[in-house]
């Protein structure tokens, strides 16, 4: 019994693996998080949208908004070390594809005695009981050329001795020293076969050195997506934080509003007075306490998915059920730094009101060609094109050309020192004198009947390619439809959000009068609470339309792939090692002049088209490519229509063609440009009182952030993320100008967009508020409410008298 419980408690325990821990500082120790129950006053941090995508690109590792994909699925992450790994891949990266054109030494020696009894005379040389002491020593080099030639040579030393009573010698040696050469002539033969599939003897095995380039290539455009949605999400959570402080100090708001009017109420009930009836102060007690449940759950947040990509759009769909504690740790996991360090990450940037129009055409050219998913997609289409190129190979059969030249030396002894040694003294000066000399020429033909496994590649390659081209047209169909919903959904949000402010004004000037009525009698306490419900629910709306606005503009930009440009963040591949770049510099230097030569195959295939010209419209021709000279147009000449072939239409097409001065200057028809943001020039401008942004947060926060540099440059240094391997370092930097964001921010706003709690607790008033029973003051928030529309308030008649 006490073996079997043993047994048993072996059975089930857990084996943990013996690694080496690494503790980075943000995990261990981490401070408690800021919960409802804390009473200590936060420290806030005030954080631009700049600084945050900075702190993400210097710290994030790991890329994109991996939530619980990280603890679930960990192998589908994507980190800053993907390109750097497939680089360094001995079976599919560039290195490893080279490596099959090495040079390989190999070299073996064995010794040996045998002492045997043979039945014939003839096999023992003479005897039948045959002693004998053997050495064999062989060393080669083998060498493949890029053409698919094996260049091999070989050293071959031979000793033996014997009792056989024919030998000459007791004992004695041979050398060997051959060359050979093995050239496919059909199959596996050439450049471009070699550079396409490498030293590959079975169809559908393609692995050459261009396919191992392109699948770099490949790995790159996935690490430009994964940097893409890093940024895509660290606005969507900066904006989805910028909305949990603002709908929290709405809720604040109507909460002490609501707390005020119970106040008041409350007092009416205790002094027996008209308006203090028992069932208006058990309403409004209950309007304070869904207000102070809404309030704390706009404080502390709930476990709900917030704005990320992909979520209902490629860029991210506006999710507004994050509070504050919770969008602010999801804030700092995208970040990479510590989830809770005491502070209270604020945002410090306002959302733009500029309006921003793009036109269909150009950002439609432009998101087909600079989509990080359609270059990737097309790179695979490349590489499938050249897979079947080289599968088409394997039909051929295999012819080798196969040469041999070999030198033979024998002698008694290996080497024999002297002036005049004899001829078989020493193997080596046998070798050397050039007395024995053999070669070898011939064709060696290799064909399988049927070729099931070629046509079988040939048929796997040709449906590839077919598959990638079709995904291609599907990702190219998507992207229209996500960039139709983009456009759309920029109008949208401008008009929801100039409808979203005219509705708070309204709210707030119903608020006014109905107070204004409530206290003169001629308004009911129904409407003074539904007044104030209405006006929280416009504050709320309000400013989830302005975020919606913000984050449509950046998901235009990310469905045109421009999104990393718009924030002024490129990639770029680090430096190779000095020693590399000195070993290339030497290597130049002796090869010496090139030469020609005379019919040698090359792959005269073109990979890729180059940089995307950046300056210049999709479709055109870069200036430095050699242009046609253009042929003299003829007098009638009429332009031709596309996909009109008959003289009636273009006849027709003709006639519709009105006359161009071209003396007069052309005014663009959108004065929006498509990468800017500017007002619409058609609109009267509204004045409005002028903007009060956040108060800044302590300079020792920051500098504390940023590891003691100076922060009141708003334009930090470019941040780099570093690789694994030296080879690839894709570096992230901003431009000295300002991006193309900062100057749409920086223009004159449309709307309002409420002050700043200018230095004060926003959550002041909200842990120590509760049902007390002496008279308060009115908020500041609510006074200053009621001043501003003091003005335009109309009350209610008074009731006549009965």
């Amino acid at each position: 019994m006490e073996s079997e419980e043993v047994y048993q408690q072996k059975l089930t325990e857990i084996e943990y693996p013996n690694v080496a821990e690494v503790d980075e500082g943000d995990t261990i120790g981490t401070q408690a998080p800021a919960m409802l129950s804390s009473s200590a006053t936060p420290d806030y941090w005030d954080l631009t949208l700049e600084e945050a995508m900075n702190l993400a690109l210097q710290h994030s590792k790991v890329l994109g908004d991996v939530g619980g994909v990280s603890l679930n699925t960990p192998a589908a992450l994507h980190t800053k070390y993907d390109p750097a790994i497939t680089e360094a891949d001995p079976r599919y990266g560039v290195e490893g594809a080279l490596s099959a054109y090495d040079t390989t030494l190999s070299a073996s020696t064995f010794f040996e005695k045998n002492d045997k009894a043979l039945n014939n005379v003839f096999f023992g040389g003479g005897t039948r009981l045959l002693r004998q002491d053997a050495m064999v020593i062989q060393a080669q080099l083998t060498k493949r050329a890029m053409t698919g030639t094996e260049f091999t040579l070989r050293d071959y030393i031979d000793y033996d001795a014997n009792n056989s009573p024919g030998n000459q010698f007791p004992h004695a040696y041979q050398n060997n020293i051959e060359m050979e050469f093995r050239h496919p002539l059909l199959r596996g033969g050439g450049i471009d076969f070699n550079q396409l599939a490498g030293p590959s003897n079975t169809p559908g095995v393609i692995n050459g050195v261009i396919i191992a380039r392109i699948n770099t290539d490949i790995s790159l455009g996935e690490f430009e997506i994964s940097v893409r949605d890093l940024v895509s999400d660290v606005e969507n959570a900066y904006w989805d934080l910028y909305y949990g402080y603002r709908d929290l100090d709405a809720k604040i708001m109507a909460r002490d509003s609501a707390l005020e009017t119970w106040r008041r109420i409350r007092a009416l009930y205790e002094n027996g007075r008209r308006g203090g009836e028992a069932e208006k102060e058990a309403q409004a007690r209950e309007q304070y306490f869904r207000y102070q449940a809404e309030v704390e759950n706009a404080l502390s947040g709930r476990l709900l998915n917030g704005t990320h990509t992909n979520n209902g759009s490629q860029g991210g769909t506006f999710q507004s059920n994050h509070g504050v504690y919770v969008a602010e740790r999801r804030l700092r996991m995208l970040l990479g730094i510590p989830i809770n360090d005491g502070r209270l990450i604020r945002p410090a940037d306002e959302p733009s009101l500029a309006r921003v129009e793009f036109d269909w055409e150009e950002t439609l050219v432009e998101a087909l060609d600079r989509r990080p998913e359609i270059r990737r997609q097309r790179w695979q289409i490349k590489k499938r094109e050249l897979e079947l190129q080289a599968n088409k190979n394997f039909l051929m059969p295999e012819l080798d050309l196969i040469g041999r030249y070999r030198w033979r030396g024998f002698g008694r002894n290996y080497l024999v020192d002297g002036n005049d040694p004899g001829r078989f003294d020493g193997a080596l000066n046998n070798l050397f004198d050039g007395d024995f000399q053999e070669w070898q020429l011939g064709l060696e033909l290799s064909v399988p009947l049927g070729k099931r496994q070629a046509h079988a590649a040939m048929r796997h390659a040709e449906l590839q390619l077919a598959r990638d081209r079709a995904i291609l047209h599907e990702q190219e169909r998507t992207i229209v439809q996500s960039l139709s919903n983009a456009i759309a959904d920029v109008d949208r949000a401008y008009s929801v959000l100039q409808t979203t402010y005219n509705r708070r004004h309204a709210a707030r000037q119903e608020v006014a009068a109905v107070q204004a009525a409530y206290e003169s009698d001629n308004a009911t306490l129904d409407l003074l609470l539904e007044s104030q419900r209405r006006q929280a629910e416009a504050d709320g709306s309000y400013y989830r339309s302005l975020v919606e606005y913000s984050l449509a503009v950046k998901n235009i930009q990310f469905e045109k792939g421009s999104l990393l440009a718009y924030n002024s963040i490129y990639l770029e591949e680090g430096r190779w090692p000095e020693k590399a770049y000195a070993d290339a510099a030497e290597r130049e230097r002796l090869r010496g002049r090139v030469r020609t030569m005379a019919q040698a195959p090359s792959y005269t295939g073109n990979l890729e088209q180059g940089v995307f010209p950046q300056l210049l419209v999709p479709g055109d021709v870069p200036a430095e490519q050699p242009q046609p000279a253009p042929e003299p147009m003829p007098e009638n000449f009429v332009p031709p229509v596309p996909g009109v072939n008959s003289e009636a239409a273009v006849q027709s097409f003709e006639e519709k063609i009105q006359s161009i001065d071209f003396s007069e200057p052309l005014e663009p028809q959108n004065p929006i440009q498509n990468l800017e943001g500017m007002q619409n020039r058609n609109e009267p401008e509204q004045q409005f009182e002028s903007q009060q942004t956040l108060p800044p947060g302590p300079d020792q926060a920051l500098q504390h952030a940023f590891g003691g540099a100076n922060v009141s440059n708003p334009i930090t240094p470019p941040p780099v993320i570093e690789q694994a391997e030296q080879n690839f370092q894709p570096v992230m930097e901003r431009a000295g100008t300002p991006s193309l964001r900062t100057a749409r921010q920086r223009q004159t706003l449309e709307f309002p967009v409420r002050s700043g709690s200018q230095g004060q607790d926003p959550f002041q008033g909200y842990r120590n508020a509760g049902p007390r029973w002496e008279p308060v003051p009115i908020p500041e928030t609510k006074r200053r409410n009621l001043r501003d529309f003091s003005n335009q308030v109309q009350r209610f008649p008074l009731k006549e008298a009965e």
